[in-house]
């Protein structure tokens, strides 16, 4: 079996001089990087657990790994299946559910991919084709939550 290793370097940029001294005393700030790359992605929690609502948090992170992953395949299985895309966009949606102690776990995610192509006669490929993007998509298999998809297939115009 072929094995794929994805490295990324994660530094917490939130200490604002005391360090975690206390629960209230240090921001949840961090950069995710990798070398080579042009840009940080500027992360903190979720701001019901103190961090910054102007960063990603690492939940909305995990729904938009989905949902990209899903994406790539999808227009991957597009290309070779003869459906021309000229424009896809998701507007995906998790849902974690908090413990009484604190912890939590994703209850779902779906994703919204709105599709345009450029002939009718396409519709029901393009719409089919979100059940084999799931099941080849590396994090939807990956998590122990499940993941739908609402699906919108539009006609557009572009060239072939």
């Amino acid at each position: 079996m072929k094995k794929h290793q994805y490295t990324i370097q994660n530094r917490w940029t939130g200490n604002l001089g005391t360090g975690t001294d206390h629960y209230r005393h240090y921001s949840r700030d961090h950069e995710i990087t990798q070398p080579g790359k042009k840009h940080a992605v500027l992360g903190s929690s979720d701001p019901a657990f103190r961090g910054d609502p102007g960063r990603y948090n690492p939940e909305e992170l995990l729904v938009a790994s989905i949902s990209s992953c899903h994406m790539l395949w999808y227009l991957h299985l597009c290309a070779v299946n003869k459906v021309v895309v000229i424009d896809y966009s998701d507007q995906a949606t998790g849902v974690m559910e908090e413990s009484k102690v604190g912890s939590g776990r994703f209850a779902e995610v779906t994703l919204y991919p709105k599709v345009i192509v450029t002939e009718q006669e396409m519709f029901e490929k393009a719409k089919s084709l979100h059940a084999e993007a799931h099941r080849m998509c590396f994090i939807a298999n990956s998590v122990n939550f499940p993941i739908y998809h609402e699906v919108t297939i539009l006609l557009g115009i572009g060239n072939k």
